[in-house]
């Protein structure tokens, strides 16, 4: 497999020098660069490792594509049903405990060991490639993991008419709320359209958000400019069936009319499916309508709380990133030249292998950044 992506075309890098050194992989490395933005001028800023592939896998569908075929096994999840906010469905919680819950608590005390919560993209899971790299990531420095799913994700369909759209906040703070009874320390992980949401309920909710820090990976948070690029002919041929026959099945068990079966039925594009069903289901009056409303941009001015937002720039999916401009101080900004579409693969050229930890690396050293392991009692 190394010799056959090593032939793939690569395309133009927009970095003018190199990055500084990383671990994952020591020649044939691509001029690629890191760069962190941020509007607080007050103390020390967080400094991630560069993201800094071989040139032979800077491709962005290499790298979309390919780091589902290097994700590690799924944990052993602990399982809980909670109801959701409009107490309509029941809802999946997957969590990877660092100990038993119970026995580390008194009566009426608080879990102390900080619990990371993955709010999943588009269709994802648990066992999404993300999700299992993340798990281990965060298991291995001694905290919780959970993931909350969304409706009808998880393996437990929607029982009302409602399933989930990239701008419920509402859903995710009765998400994290539900989670803050029994746990203090809750940080939160959205990816794509959780991380859109994530980051639209970051600066909506502000200073009342249920969590002490949040990253948001590549998050379309210019949901217009999203549908754009997912009707390009890679994204119109190759993305969107993989994304929108999934939830056609779900929605075509779900109550609908023999008039909305049809046109469902008929849809090849996920723009058309979000004006069809996703908008009218949760209060939309068209795509047009869900997208400026659900985009979390104009809410991350807003921010309180410490964000990190990581986009790649030759990402094929989220259409426009945020910029220093569009953000308060209290986010930071990381785009990379490279990463694809939730990618980030590395190749470690001293084991020989390839990996999909930068981003849960980058995940665990922003949490600690922002004081996370003060926290632990």
């Amino acid at each position: 497999m190394l010799s056959q992506l090593k032939q793939k075309l690569t395309p133009k890098s927009k970095a003018t020098f190199d990055s500084p050194k990383d671990n994952s992989n020591t020649t044939n490395k691509a001029n690629s660069q890191t760069k962190v933005s941020t509007n607080n001028t007050e103390g020390a800023s967080f400094t991630p490792t560069p993201f800094n592939p071989p040139f032979w896998l800077t491709n962005p569908h290499l790298q979309t594509i390919l780091p589902k075929f290097f994700a590690p096994k799924a944990p052993s999840y602990r399982r809980e049903i909670i109801r959701d906010s409009l107490d309509e469905s029941d809802v999946a919680y997957d969590f990877y405990d660092a100990h038993p819950v119970d026995s580390s608590q008194s009566q009426g005390q608080l879990e102390q060991t900080p619990l990371i919560v993955l709010f999943h993209g588009m269709e994802g899971s648990s066992d999404s490639h993300y999700a299992r790299a993340l798990a281990h990531q965060i298991h291995a420095q001694g905290w919780h993991f959970v993931v909350a799913h969304f409706r009808s994700c998880g393996g437990i369909p929607a029982s009302g008419r409602v399933f989930y759209n990239a701008g419920d906040t509402a859903e995710v703070h009765h998400m994290l709320q539900t989670l803050s009874q029994k746990y203090k320390n809750i940080y939160a992980v959205g990816v794509s359209l959780g991380g859109n949401a994530l980051a639209k309920y970051m600066g909506e909710y502000a200073a009342e958000v249920c969590c002490k820090g949040a990253v948001a990976i590549s998050s379309p948070v210019d949901m217009s400019s999203a549908a754009m690029s997912m009707q390009s002919f890679l994204g119109q041929r190759i993305y969107t069936p993989y994304l929108l026959n999934p939830i056609i099945k779900k929605a075509l068990k779900n109550e609908i009319s023999d008039e909305e079966v049809e046109t469902i039925k008929k849809v090849d594009r996920i723009s058309d499916f979000d004006h069809i069903f996703t908008a009218p289901r949760h209060g939309y009056r068209s795509n047009n309508d869900y997208y400026r409303r659900a985009s979390a941009l104009p809410y991350l001015v807003d921010v309180v709380k410490p964000l990190l937002l990581i986009s790649a720039m030759d990402d094929p999916f989220i259409g426009f990133t945020a910029t220093k401009e569009d953000v308060s101080e209290s986010v930071t900004l990381i785009d990379t030249d490279h990463g694809g579409h939730i990618g980030y693969l590395r190749y470690l050229a001293d084991q020989k292998k390839f990996d999909i930890n930068w981003i849960p690396e980058t995940v665990v050293s922003y949490f600690k950044f922002i004081g996370i392991a003060s926290q632990i009692e």
